[in-house]
């Protein structure tokens, strides 16, 4: 029995071994001269600590065996959080402002491909393999582009392939692909949006020209709510100082009530800026903001309230505070009970000490998930801790 349990440890050490990418534990220098001495790329997840997509990568693609095998024998992979460390450099470095970026770099550093978002399984592994293909590589697809390719869905993909890395590319790239455009449909539309966030853009003045044409695809109060939304994220952009992490309130209120009324005005900077004091971890100023613009929340969908709550018992730590978000997750349960905010309920409860009702939510937030096909691991754990005691 002895050596059956001996065998089947090691039999399952090598399976976990097998499964998924390998990531270096190591600085850049370090895997950038493994790579060249391997003959290989580097691939580089470029992730943010804040980031949901990234998050999902890591529990649902990531360890994949398929995912593991090919990038483990093709590249020198190394996880790297642009927020912190060396990677505030590499982020500058690499011009990433989205996340997750995933760029391949070869053993000089220098960027071969990329591309970014949540992707999965098979597309994943195709974009390793357009990386490792110099056909197919962006600088390869950027001189077709220089040459005069007019092809729509080349111009597509490159177009997003470039959007958040190389926005002034990416605008001369959809600019040919909507020349070629009578009729746009609603992938068209999202793409246009995507390149035309602010003001500024060549792409915005596409957006106004062709409002009669959007809007029948989107509908007339659509495209306004849509231009509105573009005008206030221009206005954002001129009004916060990224260097000096400060915001000229006075330049965005007044720039915002020439369409927006003072109240909107005010809430949406607030908004703003505790999304923003959210990122930077300056969580006392999230907190108080977010509790000043929700005084009210009769108006908020069960997701909204549930996010709040989560957020508020992922930073927070002052007790009346977390008390409100327990209001908040109760709210969110009463408008439409699922597996997620009775999971916020139980989770906040006991934070405050509450541990009788965060059992009863923990066992109803699991029966709930079960039902529904949901992977309650972590609700588990919760509960098993609260039957203990």
């Amino acid at each position: 029995m002895k050596k059956l349990s001996i065998f089947s440890a090691l039999f399952i050490g090598a399976i976990a071994f097998a499964q998924g990418i390998k990531f270096e534990d190591t600085n850049f220098a370090t895997v950038l001269a493994k790579a060249k001495k391997e003959n290989k790329l580097v691939f580089i997840d470029a992730y943010a600590s804040w980031c949901g997509p990234c998050k999902l990568m890591v529990k649902n693609v990531f360890p994949l065996q398929s995912v593991g095998d090919y990038y483990n024998s093709h590249f020198v992979s190394a996880k790297i959080d642009m927020e912190k460390g060396e990677g505030i450099d590499l982020a500058k470095k690499y011009n990433v402002k989205a996340f997750p970026t995933y760029l391949f770099v070869d053993g000089n550093g220098e960027v071969v491909h990329r591309t970014l978002g949540y992707v999965e399984e098979n597309d994943f592994i195709q974009f390793a393999k357009d990386a490792g293909d110099p056909s197919k590589r962006l600088a390869t697809l950027k001189q077709k582009f220089e040459d005069g390719e007019k092809n729509p869905e080349f111009l597509k993909n490159l177009a997003g392939l470039t959007l958040y890395n190389d926005a002034t590319f990416a605008a001369r790239v959809l600019e040919r692909y909507f020349a070629g455009k009578t009729e746009y449909n609603r992938e068209d539309i999202q793409m246009l949006l995507t390149g035309a966030q602010n003001m500024d853009s060549p792409l915005y003045k596409v957006f106004q020209a062709k409002k009669t044409e959007i809007s029948k695809v989107v509908t007339p109060e659509k495209y306004a709510e849509i231009d509105k939304g573009i005008k206030i994220s221009s206005i954002f952009k001129k009004s916060y100082n990224a260097d000096s992490k400060t915001w000229n309130d006075n330049y965005f209120l007044a720039e915002a009530q020439k369409f927006l009324t003072k109240d909107e005005a005010e809430k949406i900077l607030k908004r703003a800026q505790a999304s923003r004091a959210l990122r930077a971890k300056d969580i006392a100023t999230y907190e108080k903001l977010t509790l000043e613009l929700n005084k009210d929340t009769s108006a908020a969908s069960s997701e909204e309230l549930n996010s709040l709550a989560w957020n508020f018992f992922e930073n927070v730590t002052t007790k009346s505070s977390l008390e409100k978000a327990v209001v908040w997750a109760q709210e969110s349960v009463k408008k439409n009970e699922n597996y997620a905010n009775t999971d916020t309920l139980a989770n906040l409860y006991n934070k405050v000490g509450d541990k009788k009702n965060a059992k009863l939510w923990a066992e109803k937030s699991i029966a709930l998930g079960k039902a529904a096909g949901e992977d309650t691991g972590d609700t588990e754990k919760l509960l098993k801790t609260l039957t203990v005691q």
